[in-house]
């Protein structure tokens, strides 16, 4: 071998000893670069607290009862039956009333709304209830309902579609912009969206009145579900019977914001049996999926016997009636506990004859803090209390001026105290559950209270 061709041996060899340690060095400086602490920078997102503006309190009342048909040359048309007296306060509040038009071609079938202004940088407490009474030869019985604030979403739980059965679902905007509503019923076949549900357009400080029979026609036992966009909307439904051409009650049904595991009904009256009809029934929905519904009965009066609790399952969709006429006659708190969020509402009447009157009984949500209450006029009205697992003092206070009124409740228990129609100031020593019952011969009505929106808590913003 020459010298020249030992120096290019010896040249390349060096380079692959060089680059062979190279890469030896790289693999070493990469697998302790990954296994030793590598430098942390933490972040912290922008956050911005702010409170929002409080807006006015803006309830919407139920309105007259309305009899569909009554002209012979317009089946289709509404008119106002009897006309709703609504109390509202407190005073101080400077509430406006405005008119909610459209239900009926004239002025005597508008509905009233009130709106107040915030004061001291919370909304102002303002409450409202109203009652009618029907005597005629198409519509007769006795209804009270609360005024409430409209919601994006609503369930209402009640009235039929079958022959005899004339039930409107009624949808009020109180607010200054269009809504849009979906209507859903669920019934013996499930959940249907019917066209004539489906994009209602409501306007601005008007009523629109849609027949239940024209959303699902021969349905005994219908629940609704309304969804309103572009504005929040109140629904009702008023809901009428009419037994071999003899008038048997009406009602206007509150509705239930949403569903839930548990929910409470004080004041159930169980004041019939018929022979051979339920004299009162427990209609419960659970909407999104199968569960076992447990009902307990708890007697207002302290010393009558509690019947067995009784376990229901449901079908999700599909809703189901649960026969209580069978227990001792008197006032009842239904205590529903389910495995699923349900919606539910109970049914009593007075009779099944002439004369008779019926009530639906809407599920009542928490009052955890003092609120405003209104008792609307009618005979017999009692302020009904669902207690809480400790014992409970529950005080009711005239906001215009007038004695206090002292309700005890005991642990488990159910109380009534009878209350004059007026505004009232309600503050519970523990959470409770409350409605607002009428109960005397020929008339039965009722409707839950609710506790009034708090002011708005201070909302952190991620930009």
């Amino acid at each position: 071998m020459s010298d020249r061709r030992l120096v290019r041996f010896a040249a390349t060899s060096a380079r692959v000893v060089a680059g062979a340690a190279v890469a030896t060095a790289a693999v070493v400086g990469t697998v302790a670069g990954i296994a030793a602490p590598w430098p942390a920078y933490t972040a912290e997102p922008v956050r911005v607290q702010a409170t929002p503006a409080p807006s006015d309190t803006v309830l919407a009342c139920d309105g007259p009862l309305l009899a569909l048909g009554r002209s012979a040359d317009a089946a289709n048309s509404l008119s106002a039956a009897a006309a709703q007296q609504v109390v509202s306060g407190p005073a101080d509040a400077s509430a406006s009333t405005s008119s909610l038009t459209g239900a009926t071609d004239g002025d005597d079938g508008a509905a009233e709304a009130l709106r107040a202004a915030p004061r001291d940088g919370t909304q102002t407490p303002l409450a409202a209830a109203g009652s009618a009474t029907a005597v005629s030869d198409d519509l007769t019985g006795f209804a009270a309902s609360a005024c409430r604030v409209p919601l994006a979403e609503s369930w209402l739980v009640g009235g039929a579609s079958t022959t005899g059965s004339n039930d409107l679902v009624v949808l009020a905007n109180p607010g200054t912009v269009p809504a849009t509503v979906q209507l859903s019923v669920y019934g013996a076949q499930g959940v249907s969206n019917p066209p004539g549900g489906s994009n209602l357009v409501v306007p601005p400080g008007e009523r629109r009145v849609v027949p239940l029979a024209g959303l699902l026609l021969g349905e005994e036992s219908p629940v609704v579900r309304v969804v309103a966009s572009g504005a929040p909307v109140h629904a009702s439904l008023q809901t009428s019977l009419t037994r071999v051409l003899l008038p048997g009650g009406s009602d206007q049904v509150a509705p239930l914001a949403q569903a839930d595991e548990r929910l409470v009904i004080p004041g159930v009256q169980v004041v019939t049996t018929g022979e051979g009809q339920a004299g009162t029934v427990l209609r419960l929905l659970a909407p999104g999926a199968d569960a076992t519904a447990t009902v307990t009965m708890v007697p207002l009066d302290a010393a009558a016997a509690a019947p067995e609790p009784r376990s229901v399952p449901l079908t999700a969709g599909l809703p189901t009636s649960l026969d209580l006429s069978g227990v001792a006659a008197g006032a009842y708190t239904l205590d529903i506990s389910a495995t699923a969020p349900v919606v539910g509402g109970a049914w009593s009447t007075t009779g099944f004859g002439e004369g008779a009157d019926f009530a639906w009984y809407a599920p009542a949500p928490a009052f955890s803090s003092p609120g405003v209450i209104a008792v609307a006029p009618g005979v017999g009205a009692q302020v009904v209390i669902a207690g809480a697992p400790s014992d409970a003092t529950v005080t009711l206070t005239p906001v215009d001026g007038g004695d206090a009124l002292s309700i005890p409740v005991a642990a488990g228990a159910s109380a009534a105290a009878p209350v004059a129609a007026g505004v009232y100031r309600l503050e519970a020593d523990v959470p409770v559950r409350a409605a607002v019952s009428y109960t005397v011969a020929g008339a039965l009505a009722s409707y839950p209270l609710w506790p009034a929106d708090a002011a708005a808590s201070a909302v952190t913003v991620l930009p």
